[in-house]
């Protein structure tokens, strides 16, 4: 293989089975850049983002073992539009950067670079070949972040609020897999997309 990977855009709402469908390309052989794994691990204890994070906000969104609090931070970005404006001007050029070396070092034929909010940012967008959408109904949606997480209905509702809508989201698909129902049909999806994925390499 010579030069780049070709890079496929893979996103979805909260709760839409990103992961699965991720997991599921990385089995057959794609390799998989996580802009949700990249921020986990900036924010971790150690982590680059941390002592900005600090700087910004003050010790009480850090945890006694060093790593962000993620319930407090929630909450005061929700409480705060301005806040989370300023994580985000911290953390988005660290995932952006991290997530570009990750693409360009890959040794897979082609990349699945998965990010939730990827049609909003113009930066992840342009450099995806094509564009993957996980899509399931909104209710469904609701019932599995529901489930994982014990929020709320209305807390998840308000999650989903702040993503792109589902019409533009799949507006903005080259490619959509339909997670509406088992484990299954999402992996029978996912096998077809990657034969069509490995022919970008030729084409």
């Amino acid at each position: 293989m010579t030069g780049r990977p070709p890079v496929i855009g893979l996103t979805g709402g909260i709760g839409s089975g990103k992961s699965a469908a991720a997991d599921r390309f990385a089995d057959r052989g794609a390799a998989v850049v996580d802009s949700d794994l990249i921020a986990h691990q900036l924010t971790a204890a150690g982590g680059a983002a941390i002592e900005p994070i600090r700087q910004a906000f003050g010790n009480e969104v850090i945890t006694a073992e060093g790593a962000l609090d993620r319930g407090i931070m929630r909450a005061l970005a929700f409480e705060q539009p301005e806040a989370r404006k300023r994580l985000e001007a911290i953390l988005h050029p660290m995932i952006r950067a991290e997530s570009e070396r990750q693409c360009q070092t890959a040794n897979a034929p082609y990349v699945m670079l998965v990010v939730p909010l990827l049609i909003e940012s113009g930066v992840f967008r342009e450099r995806c070949q094509r564009i993957v959408v996980v899509d399931c109904p909104e209710s469904v949606q609701v019932e599995r972040v529901k489930a994982r997480s014990g929020l709320s209905d209305a807390q998840v509702r308000a999650i989903m609020d702040a993503q792109i809508s589902r019409h533009d989201r799949l507006a903005a698909a080259d490619d959509i897999i339909d997670n509406s129902g088992d484990l299954d049909a999402l992996f029978a999806q996912v096998d077809r997309l990657h034969e069509c994925y490995l022919r970008l390499q030729s084409a």
